[in-house]
C-alpha cells in the first residue's frame, strides 16, 4: 500500500508534512520514474505553488530532465497537455478541494492520464531508496509552454456541436471557487457565444469566496445567480478545475450523481453498446439507464485514479465519480471540469428542453454522503467493528452495508484528510435520511470509544 500517494496524488500541510525538502527528493524520484523528458508542469493558485513549481523544475533539471513550465492552469488542462503536445509526463502541484493550507502533487503519465497505483509504488520504492538518477550526462533545462490552454480548449470544442450551441445564446453562471478553471472556462463560454456571468472569478489560494470544495451547502450565491440573471445553467469548479457541480435553471443545485445519469444518458444515446466505469459508491440507477442502450457498468474501489485506469484498458467511453468528477474517453480519461460544461451545454442546446425539465424525467434517486472527524489510527479498529457487525458486506473499499442495490450506506476512510466519509442511498427520502442518522451515529459512537 502507497505510504504518501493518496486516493488523489501526495498532499499534505505545507511547510508541516509537506515541505520544500520533500517535494525536491519526490520530484527526483518522479523523474527518475520518468526516464527522460521534457516534462510538462502547472499548477492551481494555492500561494505556495510557484515556490513549489521552482523546486519541481530544479530539481528535475538536476537529474538531466528538460521541463516547460505551463503557469496555472486546471489540472485536466495539464494532463491533455501532456497528451496532445507530446510531453514524456506531467506533474500537476495541487491539492484539489482540499482547505488552502494544503499543497500537493500529482504526476501524469505520457497518455496524459494520472499513473496507475502500480507506478505509484514504483515512485515510492525509488523515493524510500534514493535510487534516482545521479551523475547526468548533462543538466536539464526549464522553458515555457504557452500553447496549453488553447490546446485544451480546442481539444473540447471537437467533441460538441459548437454551432448548434453558439445558436441558443445560453445564459451560463461560473461559480469559479477563486480556482483555476478561472484561465479558461470563460474564455470556453465566449467562444460558444454564451452570456456568462461570473462568480468568485478572481484566482486567489485562500479561496475567500465560499472554499475549494463546491458542496450543495455553499453554492447558495450560485444559486441565486442563477434565479436572478435568469440563467440556462449554472456550474461550479473545485480548486484544480477537475470537478464541477451543477444548477439548474430553477436554481436547484445537483448532485454529482444526478449531473452524471443525465450526461451518460446523453451520450449514449449517440454510442449505445458502450463502456461505463464509476465507483462502488455511485449510485445504482446507472445501471438502469446503461441497459437502456446495451451498455455496461464496471465499480471499482473509490478515486480518479481507479476510473481512470479502469478506462484506458477497456477503452470506456464514461467514467465519473458521486462527486462531480465526470470524464469523457472521446477527450480524455480525466475528471475534466471544462469538458462537463461543454457536454451539458451539449446536451441542452440538442434536447431544447431546460435542465430541470430534463432532470424531472430521470428515475427517482436518493443518496446523500456525510463526513465524520476520524484519526488514522481509528480506522482499522471502525472497519473492523462494523465487519464484525455486518459480516456478509462487501469490504473492497472500507465496508459498504447493503439491504439490496437500492439500499446501502458505504464507510471509507478518506485518502486525503484525517476523515471518514458515509455514502449511503435509499428507495426514499424517508428511509435515506433513517439510514444515515443510523449509521453517522453508530460511526460516531466506535470512533470515540
Amino acid at each position: 500500500m502507497a505510504k504518501f500517494f493518496g486516493t488523489n496524488g501526495i498532499r499534505g500541510v505545507f511547510s508541516e508534512d509537506f515541505t520544500l525538502e520533500f517535494v525536491h527528493d519526490m520530484t527526483l524520484a518522479i523523474g527518475t520514474y520518468f526516464e527522460r523528458g521534457p516534462i510538462l508542469i502547472g499548477y492551481d493558485g494555492r500561494e505556495s505553488s510557484p515556490i513549489i513549481c521552482k523546486v519541481v523544475s530544479s530539481a528535475l533539471n538536476s537529474i538531466g530532465i528538460d521541463c516547460n513550465v505551463a503557469g496555472i492552469v486546471p489540472t485536466p488542462c495539464l494532463e491533455f497537455g501532456v497528451k496532445s503536445l507530446g510531453y514524456s509526463g506531467g506533474i500537476m502541484i495541487t491539492a484539489s478541494h482540499n482547505p488552502s493550507q494544503y499543497n500537493g502533487i500529482k504526476p501524469a503519465a505520457k497518455d496524459g492520464v494520472e499513473i496507475s497505483r502500480d507506478d505509484e509504488l514504483i515512485i515510492e520504492d525509488i523515493y524510500f531508496k534514493k535510487n534516482w538518477i545521479t551523475n547526468p550526462s548533462k543538466w536539464g533545462t526549464t522553458g515555457t509552454e504557452e500553447r496549453t490552454i488553447e490546446t485544451y480548449l480546442n481539444g473540447i470544442l471537437s467533441h460538441i456541436d459548437s454551432s448548434l450551441i453558439e445558436s441558443k445564446k445560453f445564459r451560463v453562471v461560473l461559480d469559479l471557487g477563486n480556482g483555476a478553471q478561472a484561465v479558461s472556462a470563460p474564455d470556453f463560454c465566449k467562444k460558444l457565444q454564451c452570456e456568462t456571468f461570473l462568480v468568485n472569478q478572481s484566482i486567489d489560494g485562500n479561496f475567500p469566496g465560499r472554499g475549494s470544495e463546491p458542496t450543495p451547502q455553499n453554492l447558495s450565491t450560485l444559486s441565486q445567480t442563477v434565479l436572478e440573471k435568469k440563467a440556462d445553467v449554472g456550474i461550479a469548479f473545485d480548486g484544480d478545475g477537475d470537478r464541477s457541480i451543477f444548477c439548474d435553471d430553477k436554481g436547484n443545485i445537483l448532485t454529482g450523481d444526478k449531473s452524471a445519469l443525465l450526461l451518460t444518458q446523453h451520450i449514449l444515446k449517440k454510442n449505445p453498446n458502450s463502456l461505463v466505469v464509476t465507483c462502488l459508491n455511485s449510485g445504482s440507477n446507472i445501471e438502469n439507464i446503461s441497459e437502456k442502450f446495451n451498455s455496461k457498468v464496471l465499480r471499482t474501489k473509490v478515486g480518479s485514479v481507479e476510473v481512470s485506469r479502469k478506462m484506458v484498458p477497456t477503452n470506456a467511453l464514461i467514467g465519473f465519480e458521486e462527486n462531480g468528477g465526470f470524464m469523457y474517453g472521446k477527450h480524455n480519461q480525466v475528471r475534466d471540469g471544462c469538458m462537463t460544461l461543454g457536454l451539458m451545454l451539449d446536451l441542452l442546446a440538442t434536447s431544447g428542453k431546460s435542465l430541470s425539465d430534463e432532470i424531472s424525467l430521470l428515475p427517482p434517486s436518493f443518496t446523500t454522503k456525510d463526513k465524520v472527524s476520524c484519526p488514522s489510527e481509528k480506522v482499522d479498529e471502525l472497519i473492523s467493528s462494523l465487519k464484525g457487525e455486518f459480516p456478509n458486506s462487501d469490504t473492497a473499499d472500507g465496508i459498504k452495508i447493503s439491504d439490496d442495490p437500492k439500499n446501502w450506506v458505504m464507510i471509507r476512510p478518506s485518502g486525503t484528510e484525517p476523515i471518514v466519509r458515509v455514502y449511503a442511498e435509499a428507495e426514499s427520502q424517508e428511509k435515506l435520511d433513517s439510514l444515515m442518522t443510523e449509521y453517522l451515529e453508530k460511526v460516531k459512537t466506535i470512533i470515540s470509544r
